[in-house]
């Protein structure tokens, strides 16, 4: 076989794709590498003994990687800062008592390792179902949820001996109903492994690698909440406030540089909050006080008068100080944070009138917080309003992408014995594994006529039914909208009535007697009420 000649022109272009490749491959090794670098100057031991007193004025900002180097590593106050945090959480613990905050199970108080292992085995499995249930979710409806899965599955024994449908029946309402199904798978294999045996790994990285479901935070929660080990646990509001402790005007939720960055300097701290201690419940308490911070004071609009660590919040201190100040020559100028908005006003400008100071009144705990560092005398109202302005700029906002919207008609087909066809969802997707009516997608423009979408319904019905001699429309009963996190659903509801139709089931499809009994979405719920309400009236 001849050897394929090839052109000069060809292989000059080959040769020029690979050194391409192999400059890009070189250029973000060299950037990883000056990442971890970068991370070490700011987080490592050695640079944590005395934090200098390095400042940053508005509205330029310019200032050093170094600049970011959290004040509560500083010996020269942060540990006091710290000791504030964790204070005033187990203050706040008192009055925003919720059951899986639980008192941290010390080894050493247990006499036998043949109790110790039950005692952790359950805490274990209590807080990773309260983690799990936590995201996306408010602690209000949580807590609910929370109490009756456990009365109802007290062990992960009992959850992986539970089937399916009950899993996502109990799950109902609380939607992102991919967390039940994997949840469930989860417990199942952990009871089943021969190393687990029904408990879960303590450390953050086995915890990752062996448990379906379990991220980065919440294995940190689960390994430090539990088993006392310094590890962080970072989520969106811990992000928001280390955002600010940090003074880095960053995008936490796409620029992945500086989530790195977050992370870092969250596993930094909670190491130095465990003071050397192997085991404790220092980081458990950390962990969840800066959640807690974030939720409650820390807010996207902050209530920074009852915040226990304003003394080494950067964003605080650059809303107290100076206004703008001749540009310095800075080395290793800092290339995370982005710039201030350009009608940003200045922090220290106070308002022509007086304004009131916004306070948080359902904060039943804010007599035991303690007072802002900012207060050596009376602190006016404008000044407050001003620095918390400043302070509610950090992190840069985050534009969402519009919602998606999507319409379809949902066909509820009746036999005359009173059963009602049901469909089960694919296992992955939207709400994965649920029941619901057959449903049909339709195109926006037909959506607009009520006429075409009867048509469209019917004709989806037709497909279900071999016989469709003996079936009546009944009509549409009306629409439900829905609103997912990414999708703008509107679900046309429409009856139909038949003697005996002839629809061929598979494992997917089966009549139902009860529907309501079914694990089905909280929208489908809502098109199955339209349909009762049809039949009492």
């Amino acid at each position: 076989m001849a050897p394929i000649k090839r052109s000069a022109s060809r292989v000059a272009k080959e040769t020029e794709n690979l050194n391409t490749v192999s400059g890009t491959k070189r250029q973000k090794t060299a950037a990883a590498e000056e990442t971890l670098r970068l991370h070490a100057k700011l987080f490592a031991q050695a640079a944590r003994q005395a934090t200098p007193d390095l400042t940053c004025s508005i509205p330029a900002r310019q200032h050093a990687h170094t600049y970011h180097r959290p004040l509560l590593l500083n010996s020269r106050g942060g540990r006091d800062a710290q000791e504030s945090l964790l204070s005033w959480f187990d203050g706040v613990s008192e009055v925003r008592s919720m059951p899986w905050r639980q008192k941290w199970i010390d080894p050493s108080t247990v006499k036998e390792a043949s109790e110790l292992r039950p005692l952790l085995e359950r805490r274990a499995y209590q807080v990773w179902i309260s983690e799990i249930m936590l995201q996306q979710t408010r602690v209000a409806v949580v807590i609910d949820y929370w109490n009756r899965w456990m009365e109802k599955w007290p062990t992960i024994q009992d959850l992986a001996a539970a089937s399916g449908d009950d899993v996502l029946a109990a799950w109902k309402g609380l939607g992102y109903y991919s967390r039940a199904t994997r949840i469930h798978e989860a417990a199942k294999k952990v009871v089943v492994d021969a190393e687990m045996k029904g408990l879960l790994p303590e450390d953050a990285k086995s915890l990752e690698a062996q448990v379906p479901g379990v991220g980065r935070y919440t294995a940190g929660a689960i390994s430090s909440i539990v088993f006392g080990r310094p590890e962080p646990m970072v989520d969106g509001n811990v992000l928001r406030v280390l955002s600010r402790q940090l003074g880095l005007m960053g995008n936490v939720k796409t620029n992945r540089t500086v989530i790195d960055v977050l992370w870092a300097a969250a596993d930094a701290l909670v190491k130095d909050v465990a003071r050397s201690t192997p085991k404790s419940d220092r980081p458990g308490r950390w962990g969840q006080g800066l959640m807690e911070l974030g939720s409650t004071v820390c807010t996207p609009s902050p209530n920074c008068s009852v915040c226990p660590i304003t003394t080494t919040c950067r964003a605080y201190q650059e809303g107290k100080g100076p206004g703008a100040e001749p540009l310095a020559d800075i080395e290793d100028l800092c290339t995370w944070c982005e710039a201030l908005p350009e009608d940003a006003e200045k922090p220290t400008e106070k308002p022509a009138k007086p304004a009131k100071q916004a306070t948080l009144a359902a904060f039943a705990f804010t007599s035991r917080t303690t007072k802002s560092p900012q207060t050596q005398g009376t602190s006016s109202s404008p000044t407050q309003e001003a620095i918390t302005n400043h302070t509610k700029r950090f992190p840069v906002k985050f534009i969402k992408k519009a919602v998606r919207e999507e319409e379809t008609v949902v066909c509820v087909i009746r036999r005359a014995d009173g059963q009602y066809l049901v469909h089960r969802r694919p296992e992955k997707g939207l709400l994965a594994g649920l029941w619901e009516f057959p449903s049909q997608a339709v195109d926006g423009q037909v959506t607009k006529q009520k006429q075409q979408r009867t048509r469209v319904a019917k004709s989806f019905v037709s497909s279900l039914i071999k016989d469709d001699s003996g079936f009546k429309h009944k009509g549409e009963v009306g629409s439900v909208p829905w609103l997912f996190s990414h999708i703008k659903l509107t679900m046309h509801v429409h009856v139909f009535e038949s003697e005996s139709p002839q629809v061929e089931l598979s494992g997917t499809s089966r009549w139902s007697q009860d529907p309501e009994a079914e694990s089905m979405g909280t929208g489908m719920n809502k098109c199955w009420l339209l349909v009762k309400s049809m039949d009492q009236d």
